[in-house]
């Protein structure tokens, strides 16, 4: 049979999306192709042209029906060399060979399922799910009656909330903005490219010298891509240690030895700790170590460190050990927007922070990276250890991200972000930055009136560490204080 004069009914659509990535390396998709029937009443936004790639086979049928059997339920052809056939009748045929009663009986079970599926779709949690609705309510209650006094939380406003929950998370965006693996992600392109350059504006960076990755589901996630990104395993880093108010995803081992991150797993890290009499870093061992350990990364930033970061000595370190420059700034990131802290973009290579503690965005992860030509003064060594002139962070921490350690990006958590980001950016952020430091500073005072022991005697950000060695009270962890939320919105 000629292939070019069936009228089968049958077409192969084509996408036409302008953000189509190169193909996929997953193996079962090396050829995707959609096929459309009989379904433009769908609106499925594809354009269709008539199938041209079977070949039908009519040995089976003798009713000169053109590929069709007798009750016209079974259609064999082939696609591209494989045997394929329709089992479903075709409406017309079905209308003429059922009779009324049967028709009606197939539409009521029809519209049965419709209102069981909207049933479904449209209740409220309280309904679908009380048990949980019930341990949502309860959450509720605990965070608006107590006192929050943990620095590492936050409270977000309705409309990132209102965009956690939203539609787009049923959307999957694998891949960045104008390369992704799926269509129909035009809209999901502009939010993303909005959250950026929000994020490079709550920043005040220039976009042609740094760049920024909104992906990541969380720092820690962030931290581990740039280490994909920029090391091979069992390359060496070196944070603040976990005791002295680093971070475990900056490489911690316990004191048996045993490797607790990821971090350390993968790569060797050695830590640099505080003074032990004055809780402040120690800058001169710090550079002792670095020169003895030579990391290819140098990081700076912790979790729980109440005073600001010496980065200009940070940065004569890494260029005197050959390390790129890292700053973890989770916990001060809302400084930094509202320039109520030193920056580290001043001096650092690669900046990430979480998204949800001082900057009120949802909970994630970010990271900011220097692009185009390098700034070095003469006789300095190149952080990246070669003789190129050019960052080539941007590709390389990207493909950490995705492909090598994520799926599809959170597409609601972006958006959240971008709204966030927003409020970042303005006079009243500001104002509330100013504030949390006042409170933070308030309360280191009245503990110390109290005869209370504080680890550096005092704070320069949202945070500040009670030492409670003197009243026995021990643990693995610090009591980790802030006044963090006084002028919480009511």
């Amino acid at each position: 049979m000629d292939a070019s004069h069936a009228q089968s009914g049958l077409s192969l659509g084509f996408h036409s999306h302008s953000s189509l990535a190169p193909m996929t390396p997953h193996a079962d998709d090396s050829v995707k192709l959609q096929i459309a029937s009989d379904f433009s009443s769908l609106g499925n936004p594809i354009q269709s042209v008539p199938l041209q790639l079977f070949e039908q086979r009519c040995e089976k049928f003798s009713n000169g029906s053109g590929g069709q059997s007798e009750d016209g339920e079974d259609e064999e052809f082939h696609i591209l060399g494989h045997p394929m056939c329709l089992k479903r009748p075709r409406d017309e045929q079905f209308s003429r060979s059922s009779s009324p009663s049967k028709l009606a009986l197939v539409e009521s079970g029809l519209e049965q399922r419709r209102v069981a599926v909207r049933a479904w779709g449209n209740q409220p949690l309280c309904v679908a799910d009380p048990d949980v609705f019930q341990m949502m309510e309860k959450e509720k209650k605990r965070q608006f009656k107590g006192i929050e006094l943990i620095a590492s939380e936050n409270f977000v406003c309705r409309a990132v909330m209102e965009a956690l929950g939203s539609h787009l998370t049923n959307k999957y965006s694998e891949g960045m903005p104008g390369a992704r693996y799926y269509t129909g992600n035009d809209n999901i392109d502009q939010i993303e490219l909005l959250c950026c350059r929000r994020a490079l504006a709550a920043f005040h960076l220039d976009s042609e010298k740094w760049g920024v990755n909104v992906q990541p589901y969380s720092c820690t996630s962030a931290n581990f891509a740039v280490y994909t990104g920029l090391l091979l395993p069992k390359d060496r880093i070196m944070g603040l240690d976990s005791p002295s108010g680093g971070h475990l995803s900056h490489g911690y081992y316990m004191p048996s030895g045993k490797k607790v991150s990821g971090t350390s797993i993968f790569f060797e890290s050695l830590p640099y700790k505080v003074n032990p009499q004055t809780g402040y870093i120690d800058y001169d061992k710090l550079e002792e170590k670095a020169l003895d350990f030579r990391p290819k990364i140098l990081i700076c930033g912790g979790s729980s460190y109440p005073r600001e970061w010496n980065y200009a000595r940070f940065r004569q370190i890494a260029d005197k050990c050959g390390a790129v420059l890292m700053c973890d700034m989770a916990q001060i990131s809302g400084l930094v927007a509202a320039k109520e802290c030193a920056s580290p973009f001043d001096y650092c290579d690669i900046v990430t922070s979480t998204t949800h503690k001082n900057l009120r965005g949802p909970r994630g992860g970010i990271i900011f990276y220097r692009k185009g030509a390098k700034a070095r003064k003469p006789g300095m060594l190149l952080s990246q250890g070669d003789d190129s002139n050019q960052y080539d962070f941007e590709e390389r921490i990207n493909f950490a991200v995705f492909p090598s350690l994520q799926g599809g990006p959170h597409n609601n958590h972006i958006a959240a972000l971008a709204i966030a980001l927003k409020q970042v950016a303005t006079p009243e952020y500001k104002a509330y930055m100013q504030q949390v430091k006042k409170n933070a500073q308030a309360l280191a005072a009245a503990l110390l009136r109290k005869s209370c022991k504080l680890v550096t005697d005092g704070t320069d950000n949202h945070l500040l560490l009670w030492d409670l060695t003197d009243l026995h009270i021990t643990g693995i962890h610090s009591f980790i204080l802030s006044f963090f939320r006084v002028c919480r919105q009511m």
